[in-house]
């Protein structure tokens, strides 16, 4: 079996397993029982309807739209190569996907999006202010795992855990934020470290936490919990860049599955590898044509194809999958040193790589 068809049917396989344990913590219907152990007895009283139709059906109607759920994935790798102990804290696995799941709808919002996974963006369908709200709650929901598991937790990991989380949710915002400012056209220079530390913290960071907290969980020393999650954050970048390249790449069926319109990325101004590489190499005339469309947040076919153009002319999509391929080279290697030879462990490499060589 080809790889991509044997990671492609792993992470299918574990899907209904992930959303079981969503479903777990967040159900698709409010109950007195669970808005108890969410919010606490209440002082009045708790609407079942509201809670209903301003929480859990929108993020619901959000959550079944799909998505690889490749952080939890991660998580459960990890903590599995690093021989914690996987069955006890598989629940862990869903923080950063929720919080990943937050996000987006956030960014959808911040960027005026259409399309989110084929259907209406959240905001789309519940208006601005209740889907805010929707992502808002998912950024620090989760955080009711690590008070359901306090007393199953050594007091120093469980610090350790928050710590992680507490970093990263600061973290997500100076990345997303430096992503709004760029795409506005409110820097005109913005070197390739720059761009790839933005990656680190828009993206990488979920990852990030994700393998930071299974090596916690493994109990394992600062070193190693550093290492793996270096690893991580370099996966986030890649995957981040592959993202990038696909959003101008694919057409027709593919970009169906993909879920978004043709060169959102153009029409929301956006400064990827990609751009930058360009504006650096290009010649005058096609350097200040490529800024004019990017700053025009164009919807217009025919603009779009003309900023590809430039694009591809000057090889920057081939400079940025070399750049991904060689951060995650680099960031295994250093993983795979400390790692035990394990089935979870040739899964993680290949799971890895397949992430950055994905089609959709």
């Amino acid at each position: 079996m080809k790889l991509k068809n044997k990671i492609e049917n792993y992470l299918e396989n574990l899907r209904p397993e992930i959303d079981k344990i969503i479903e777990k913590y967040l159900p698709k219907k409010a109950t007195k029982r669970w808005l108890k152990f969410t919010f606490g007895k209440p002082r009045y009283a708790y609407s079942l309807k509201t809670a209903q139709k301003a929480l859990l059906e929108p993020a619901w109607e959000f959550l079944e739209r799909g998505g690889k759920r490749w952080r939890p994935v991660l998580f459960l790798l990890l903590i599995e190569a690093l021989g914690g102990e996987k069955e006890k804290f598989k629940d862990f696995c869903i923080i950063p996907e929720l919080i990943h799941q937050g996000s987006l709808i956030v960014d959808d919002i911040e960027d005026q999006g259409e399309l989110r996974r084929g259907r209406p963006c959240l905001h789309k369908i519940y208006g601005e202010d209740l889907a805010l709200n929707v992502g808002n709650f998912l950024y620090f929901f989760p955080l009711i795992l690590l008070r359901k598991y306090k007393e199953k937790i050594k007091p120093e990991v469980l610090l350790r855990l928050y710590q992680t989380y507490i970093q990263e949710m600061i973290n997500i915002s100076f990345g997303q934020g430096t992503d709004i400012l760029w795409h506005k056209g409110k820097e005109r220079e913005i070197k390739e470290k720059e761009y790839l530390q933005m990656c680190a913290f828009k993206t990488g960071c979920l990852a990030r936490m994700a393998a930071k907290m299974a090596a916690i969980l493994a109990e394992k020393d600062e070193e190693t919990i550093e290492k793996v999650g270096k690893m991580a954050e370099a996966m986030g970048v890649a995957f981040q860049i592959q993202d990038d390249i696909l959003d101008i790449t694919l057409s027709g069926k593919e970009r169906e599955k993909f879920g978004k319109s043709f060169g959102n990325d153009i029409k929301e101004g956006k400064r990827t590898l990609m751009v930058i590489y360009t504006l650096k190499k290009a010649k005058k005339k096609e350097r200040e044509r490529l800024i004019e469309i990017l700053n025009k947040h164009t919807d217009d076919i025919r603009e779009k194809k003309e900023a590809i153009k430039i694009i591809k002319k000057y090889g920057a999509i081939d400079y940025a999958r070399k750049v991904a391929r060689k951060i995650v080279k680099e960031g295994w290697e250093n993983l795979e040193r400390i790692l035990p030879e394990s089935e979870a462990k040739t899964k993680l490499k290949e799971f890895i790589y397949f992430l950055i060589q994905r089609k959709v």
